[in-house]
């Protein structure tokens, strides 16, 4: 038979070579990061001229590939761990989990069932059990499992909560959740193929909290009508405002209706790290499940988050499949296979970045960095509070800050302050310098700002709000025509 040459490798030296490349690329993108622009820009149009062509037959010098993805694809995609990276929730990451990714994607680990890595399983028990403490839930009883996000970790949740509570009739099943909550829950909810009339958004109250009153009268409603209240959804740092939804009073209902508790703390869930943010997250132990998400406000790189539950045993009892093909990896009951605690079965070594990174910073600079950036937030809304041109809309709250350029001399209507700041938003963003988008509340488009970065200073907000004004002079000048 004819030797095979078709091995995909690369010699010895030259791996060394090519990673050596990569880490010094790496090395230098951390190093400097502050020095670059957060916002990359790009059409379609654009993207298609770099790199739109037919699969090459033949390769080419592995550097020669690497030095284009360098200077054309990273080059051409958002920070999101700059310092001036506000929007959304940005992701701060931290180098050593950038290398424990590298360390676990090299070695190709299958962190699905124990018996392919007795380790990657393991370093999944011990830092799902460290979580657990954090939360304050069940130690022993607890359990847990970490997914590509909170988007996966909700659905994995609502899967949970269906088949414990309703079993393989959900016919009449209802859930709730309010008009703050996430877009990825209503997302599940639908993927599982619930009926829009099964759906209940309950709406906040003035501060932007579940409204309990209502709650407590659409649950009474749909008992009367012959409904099955089986699920709340709860959340625990809103993505738009940072709030957090009064945690006790809606663990009480739940447990007094029988209905499965789940809080999505994917955003605001490690605050419980800080003692404000501790405070703030009383009542969160009580939730049956709870998504947390460590690509946050956990400092970890994409993809990873975490689905806790108060008992491991309803993960198993909703994911278990017994194919011939896993018949001889079952292992013991201690040995737990995580392809039966979640939707995956391929499934990559997340733990290893969350381990390697709590073990070489240690818990207590996470806890500095959480309480830094909950203090930053309060310090912005007191600048904002200061000036003569900005209007705090809804307090930092959980490093979150909602905020408006309506400068007190001035009797703009809604709509023109509407426009005042889409044109800020936009023009920041389009100078690339910050990446600072709007929202709306209660009718209004807002600035929002987003400040879980440990990285970012007062200088940084400060020089951010000094581009703002010179696009907000920008606009008022154009009304100012306008209105000639």
């Amino acid at each position: 038979m004819k030797k095979n040459t078709a091995r995909l490798e690369l010699s010895k030296e030259e791996m060394k070579s090519y990673g050596y490349q990569i880490i010094d690329a790496i090395v230098d993108h951390h190093a400097t990061q502050h020095e670059k622009l957060p916002v990359a820009l790009g059409s379609r149009e654009e993207m298609d001229s770099l790199f739109l062509e037919e699969a090459p037959e033949q390769g080419m010098d592995p550097s020669k590939v690497l030095d284009f993805v360098l200077d054309k694809v990273m080059t051409n995609s958002a920070n999101m761990a700059h310092p001036r990276s506000f929007s959304f929730v940005p992701g701060p990451s931290n180098y050593v989990s950038v290398m424990a990714d590298a360390l676990a994607t090299g070695y190709n680990i299958f962190s699905g069932g124990w018996a392919a890595s007795p380790a990657a399983a393991e370093l999944e028990i011990v830092t799902i059990q460290w979580l657990l403490k954090i939360f304050g839930f069940p130690k022993k009883k607890g359990g847990g499992i970490f997914t590509s996000g909170g988007s996966m970790a909700n659905l994995t949740a609502v899967v949970t909560a269906r088949r414990i509570k309703c079993g393989d009739d959900f016919s009449k099943a209802v859930i709730y959740l309010s008009d703050q909550a996430h877009s990825s829950n209503i997302k599940a909810i639908r993927v599982l193929g619930f009926k829009k009339e099964q759906i209940r958004i309950i709406p906040t109250d003035s501060e932007l909290k579940f409204s309990v009153n209502k709650l407590k009268n659409c649950i009474a409603k749909d008992r009367l009508e012959g409904l099955y209240p089986f699920c709340l959804i709860a959340t625990a740092g809103t993505t738009n405002t940072g709030t957090v939804d009064p945690l006790v009073e809606l663990g009480k209902i739940c447990k007094k209706e029988d209905i499965w508790f789940h809080i999505d703390g994917a955003y605001g869930g490690a605050a419980i790290l800080s003692q404000k943010g501790k405070q703030a997250m009383k009542g969160i132990e009580k939730a049956d499940s709870l998504t947390v998400d460590p690509h946050k406000w956990f400092f970890q790189p994409y993809e990873m988050g975490c689905l806790l539950v108060r008992n491991h045993k309803n993960l198993s009892h909703t994911f278990t499949e017994k194919p011939e093909y896993l018949r001889d990896i079952e292992g013991n009951t201690s040995e737990i296979n995580f392809y039966d605690h979640g939707i995956q079965l391929t499934r990559r070594f997340r733990a290893l970045k969350f381990y390697m990174s709590l073990k070489t910073f240690g818990l207590k600079e996470f806890r500095d960095a959480i309480t830094y950036n909950i203090d930053l937030a309060e310090e912005v809304e007191n600048k904002l509070r200061g000036s003569k041109s900005w209007e705090v809309v809804f307090p930092a709250t959980l490093a979150v800050i909602n905020f408006r350029y309506n400068p007190i001399n001035k009797n703009y209507s809604e709509k023109e302050l509407d426009k005042i700041n889409q044109y800020i938003s936009g023009k920041v963003v389009d100078s690339r310098k910050a990446l600072l988008v709007t929202t709306i509340l209660n009718g209004q488009i807002v600035l929002r700002m987003c400040l879980i970065n440990p990285r970012t200073t007062m200088e940084d907000v400060t020089e951010t709000f000094d581009l703002c004004k010179k696009y907000a002079l920008e606009i008022e000048e154009q009304l100012a025509l306008t209105k000639m």
